[in-house]
């Protein structure tokens, strides 16, 4: 891709990945994008690199604005080998001398993923470095998502570079928010909801630090996705409101099944979940992505889990899904469990122990049924769906 010019002097240089489509375990269906940013001042400054397989194209980019070895400055936001696997080809070409700025913990994971011995400057929380023209402010984002994350703001454009912070996974042709509209607000809810929804807290601490700050944005730009133009605090706001995981009359009935027996509870207990009111469907787990179910879990009120009983133990998909949820801490949800068993059944009081672990709130012991569902056990898990219901605000 061609330099774009975001702001006088200041262009993204990011690479577009077309054609991946995992993301260490995230379905990434659209692809994405690795941003980079170069600043033209007194200081030439870049922000970010890319993953090691586009590093050629990062500095076919460069080279089309200004010659590499006159970059002055090199800024690393987040270690993360999306970001960071092109640096040493950049360096290489840019000057191995040159001063790379980081954060404290990023001048240490830098020095534990590369045996170059770069020209480190980590920097304190609130630092700052003078380009010439404009001046940069380094914060500090810990565990935004990793402990070596920072931001880097440009004081005069008012240009808040976030790291992973506001992106999403998506490969397209705009650039902008302005350009794309609503239909980048779904890949920004699947991002948080995968990447930053254990760090909820955080993200609720940090936007109440920058408003005391006062720090003015104009434009926001991630390390993936598109750049916040036209309205950043659209984002910010979304951010705001998915990190306080207030829960909405809404149930996921996530499951998977060997003989339909499992499926056919699934069902039933959707039914009666609508019949009250409730806002629900089922996610069977070969056919849904486990990172898509956990966007529609994210303000969900209420989760419900399925699993017939295989060898004294959960389906495999199930045992998957419920060990990726419990490392992103959704919280506020009322949950219940079911599922069909052969003759010993257990699948229900594995689910109810993981979620118990989860710290959500259990309404039911739950519901099993041997082999094929009757009258009796539909009857059961309409009564189900109903219990979830009421227990909903």
């Amino acid at each position: 891709m061609k330099p774009i010019e975001i702001a006088k002097d200041i262009y993204w240089l990011g690479v577009i990945d077309w054609n991946i489509r995992d993301f260490h375990g995230y379905s990434t269906y659209q692809g994405t994008t690795y941003n980079s940013f170069l600043i033209m001042d007194e200081k030439i400054t870049l922000i970010d690199a890319v993953k090691k397989e586009f590093a050629d194209e990062l500095i076919a980019s460069i080279s089309e604005l200004v010659d590499p070895k006159k970059i002055d400055y090199v800024i690393s936001n987040h270690t993360e080998m999306d970001h960071s696997g092109g640096l040493p080809r950049v360096m290489h070409r840019i000057g191995e001398d040159k001063p790379l700025y980081c954060s404290k913990m990023g001048h240490k994971n830098l020095s534990r993923h590369f045996s170059q011995k770069w020209n480190y400057q980590p920097v304190e929380n609130g630092g700052k470095l003078s380009l010439g023209k404009r001046t940069l402010t380094f914060l500090e984002t810990r565990m935004l998502h990793w402990p070596d994350s920072m931001f880097t703001y440009v004081k005069e454009d008012k240009i808040l570079f976030s790291s992973d912070a506001f992106g999403q996974h998506y490969a397209g042709i705009e650039r902008f928010d302005d350009e794309i509209g609503e239909a980048i607000m779904p890949h920004a809810r699947k991002y948080f909801a995968n990447i930053l929804l254990p760090y909820s807290p955080l993200i609720l601490k940090l936007v109440d630090k920058v408003t005391e700050m006062g720090l003015a944005i104009d434009m926001i730009c991630p390390d993936h996705g598109i750049i916040w133009r036209e309205d950043p605090s659209k984002i910010i706001n979304a951010y705001v409101e998915w990190s306080t995981q207030k829960p909405k009359r809404k149930a996921v009935v996530i499951y998977d099944t060997m003989w339909h027996s499992t499926e056919i509870m699934a069902e039933a207990i959707v039914e009666a979940l609508g019949q009250e009111g409730i806002n629900a469907r089922p996610m069977h787990l070969r056919s849904c992505h486990r990172s898509d179910i956990i966007t529609e879990v994210l303000d969900a009120g209420a989760v419900i889990v399925g699993s017939p009983t295989i060898n004294n133990g959960l389906f495999p998909t199930v045992s998957d899904f419920l060990t990726y949820m419990k490392g992103l801490k959704p919280k506020n949800k009322v949950a219940a469990a079911f599922g069909s068993y052969g003759w010993s059944g257990e699948s229900v009081k594995l689910i109810n122990k993981e979620l118990e672990q989860m710290k959500f709130d259990i309404i039911d012991p739950g519901v099993k049924i041997q082999y094929v569902p009757d009258d009796k056990g539909l009857n059961a898990c309409h009564e189900l769906g109903k219990i979830i219901a009421r227990a909903l605000p």
